[in-house]
């Protein structure tokens, strides 16, 4: 559920877009509106209860019927009907079906907000009865020792504590193991209690790697707002390296990391944004590959560190296929899949999704294509429906696979269900992102026979380079930089492309061919980077005369 700066406004009425990236970033457009409007937006609280399985579904309204005895009239049961239709209502027709002999908007809202606390319970108890976690089971003996201590039965509580120290000690549950010893400085004085100073002193020990963790988040969060701000500016505009060192420095963590998987994964996610900005995965992927291997041979991943585990084995197999070595990408997501197997259904659901769809874009570089789009056709039929994002990145993956496959005609329908306008693309998921989504549509267009519609996309990404890197002048801090800036080879490609839509013949001839062999200047930033790859290989195909797949697998392999 992801509530925007308005709040839970919109989950009580108000309207909000929620739209998300290919990747782990989600973006919220609110837009308040008390009074509803004759078009039908997004409704979140029908968004969150459509994320809901069928069991959860039919379990809500159970909980929901429990509160209150009342067998019939009950409009807030009403309500989750509705919300959980296939139709998507709007408000004003949700208030006519609920109230119809007098609208009643207050009502509405009313039961919207009571509906709401309802899921929330819900969920709260849900989480408490899968979430299978140190830390949950560390609260929970903490609440019974604290039970028992008010009782007055000192030596069970004292025996409780003991475990719930153990149990977080050993897995690095630093926020609750210091709660533990709170409440054991509280009742120090009791019966069967252990030495205060014992106790302080071990406080005192967690408290420093309570502070380390922290620190940790806080540069993770720091590293990934400051390269968000160099994606929306463009590639090159920030040193990433000069950011990640001078964050970990200024937060005290070089030693820190080698000491546990949380803060390994921690400094993974750091170098790893920091890679995502520069495209520099050839370093990264065996960097974090000596690091997992170091890892599991020195500690091992206990039960309670899957997650970290499952981070770990994502972002290396990730750094993988970004560097080509596919099938040892495969194999990593493989181990993930495995580890994934054994855990609890709902303790790592929303990692599942991740590794599939990776999986499916290793399988288009391995020859398997097809497989890649019957994983993603699948994945998308699955119930319950994916997550939003998910769901996003399934289908921004199909459009390449089903053109990879020819079939352009389903990649023009994938691509126009985005349903989003260059300005919001820019705006939300950077300039970088509205590149390669228009690129894409400008080849989709010109291999469906519409040379004009994509020439007007490329003329549209002309413009945009054109007045966002104007070409300037050497000054006494900075050289000259020619037209489109960082983004000159994209304005070079697309002269190569408009003169194939001018005339296709154009391709086979021996001076264009020339001048083709020769961008790979085009690729010598981006050498990592497949999307980059992918568009290069389609101009090539068309001087080949070669079939686009088997020119990008060709270039994919080649070192």
């Amino acid at each position: 559920m992801k509530i925007g700066k308005g709040g839970l406004w919109s989950l009580y009425g108000g309207r909000k877009e929620e739209v998300y990236t290919p990747g782990f970033l989600s973006v919220s457009v609110l837009t308040l509106a008390p009074t509803p409007t004759p078009f039908l937006v997004m409704d979140d609280l029908r968004l969150t209860l459509q994320t809901l399985p069928p069991d959860d579904r039919r379990d809500l309204a159970q909980f929901i019927q429990w509160q209150r005895r009342k067998a019939t009239g009950r409009q807030d049961l009403r309500l989750l009907e509705l919300l959980l239709h296939a139709k998507e209502y709007r408000s004003e027709e949700l208030i006519g079906k609920l109230y119809p002999a007098e609208p009643n908007p207050t009502a509405y809202y009313a039961l919207r907000k009571r509906l709401l606390r309802y899921l929330t319970d819900y969920l709260l108890l849900r989480q408490r009865q899968y979430d299978a976690t140190a830390a949950t089971s560390v609260r929970g003996q903490l609440t019974l020792a604290q039970y028992l201590f008010g009782a007055g039965v000192p030596r069970l509580a004292w025996n409780l504590l003991r475990k719930a120290e153990k149990l977080a000690q050993d897995n690095e549950q630093y926020e609750p193991l210091n709660a533990v010893y709170n409440l054991q400085i509280q009742y120090a004085h009791l019966p069967h209690a252990e030495p205060l100073d014992a106790i302080i002193e071990r406080r005192t020990r967690n408290k420093k790697a309570a502070d380390e963790e922290e620190r940790a988040s806080i540069a993770d969060s720091l590293l990934r707002q400051r390269l968000r701000q160099a994606r929306l500016r463009g590639r090159g505009a920030v040193p990433a390296d000069a950011i990640v060192r001078d964050i970990v420095v200024e937060y005290d963590l070089q030693e820190a990391f080698a000491r546990s998987p949380s803060l390994l994964c921690r400094l993974m996610s750091i170098t790893r944004h920091a890679m995502l900005v520069r495209g520099d995965f050839t370093t990264f992927a065996p960097f974090i590959e000596r690091c997992y291997g170091l890892m599991a041979r020195r500690h091992g991943f206990a039960p309670a560190h899957r997650g970290y585990q499952l981070r770990l084995l994502y972002m290396l197999a990730h750094a993988l296929y970004r560097s080509r070595r596919f099938a040892e990408s495969v194999a990593y997501l493989e181990q993930g899949l495995a580890v994934l197997a054994a855990a609890p259904s709902r303790q790592f659901a929303d990692v599942g999704p991740r590794f599939t769809l990776l999986l499916a874009a290793n399988y288009a570089f391995l020859r398997r294509n097809r497989d890649s789009i019957s994983i993603l056709e699948k994945i998308l039929r699955n119930e319950p429906a994916l997550l939003p994002a998910d769901q996003l990145t399934a289908r921004l993956q199909l459009t390449f696979h089903y053109f990879t496959e020819g079939n352009f005609s389903k990649a023009n329908h994938t691509l126009i269900s985005l349903d989003r306008t260059d300005h919001w693309l820019e705006q939300n998921l950077g300039l970088e992102w509205l590149l390669n989504h228009n690129l894409g549509e400008m080849l989709i267009q010109l291999e469906l026979g519409n040379p004009d519609h994509a020439l007007a996309r490329l003329r549209t990404i002309e413009r945009r380079l054109h007045e966002q890197f104007p070409a300037t002048e050497a000054t006494a801090e900075l050289p000259a930089a020619p037209v489109g800036g960082p983004y000159r080879s994209v304005l070079h490609y697309l002269a190569l492309v408009h003169e194939i839509i001018n005339d296709p013949a154009v391709a086979t001839q021996p001076d264009f061919a020339a001048r083709v062999a020769r961008i790979p200047a085009f690729l010598s930033e981006e050498h990592e980077d497949l999307q980059v790859l992918s568009f290069y290989a389609w101009l090539k195909a068309r001087v080949l005369g070669r079939p686009y797949q088997e020119v990008l697998l060709r270039l994919a392999e080649q070192a």
